[in-house]
């Protein structure tokens, strides 16, 4: 049984196997200050409120666009980041609020 302040069990695994990947772990560090690791003039959104084209964190990243999409929907599944689309293309960002969540809970609970 979980509370409000609790994440079940299945959440926080979710959330362990979506960091276990270095290449998930630097995204995530990246989108953090995405000013500073993405070209900002080339995006067609605000990076802050609408997030990173999933095309400048693959070329940055260096993979496949299939291999990247599903980094980025691992991290979306453990609830790490969004995505918005724009037009054709899906932007993603940090779900700070979520994120500063998992860090109480695993404070509390570790």
């Amino acid at each position: 049984m979980t509370t409000e302040t609790e994440l079940p069990v299945a959440q926080l695994l979710d959330v362990f196997k979506a960091l276990a990947n270095p290449v998930r772990l630097q995204v995530l560090h990246w989108l953090r200050e995405p000013e500073r690791h993405f070209p900002v003039e080339e995006g067609i959104a605000d990076p802050q409120e609408v997030g990173v084209c999933v095309s400048h964190i693959q070329a940055k990243a260096g993979l496949a666009q299939s291999t990247v999409s599903a980094y980025m929907a691992s991290l979306q599944r453990a609830g790490l980041v969004r995505a918005t689309r724009v037009g054709k293309w899906t932007h993603y960002r940090r779900d700070e609020d979520r994120i500063a969540q998992l860090v109480d809970v695993l404070g509390r609970s570790l």
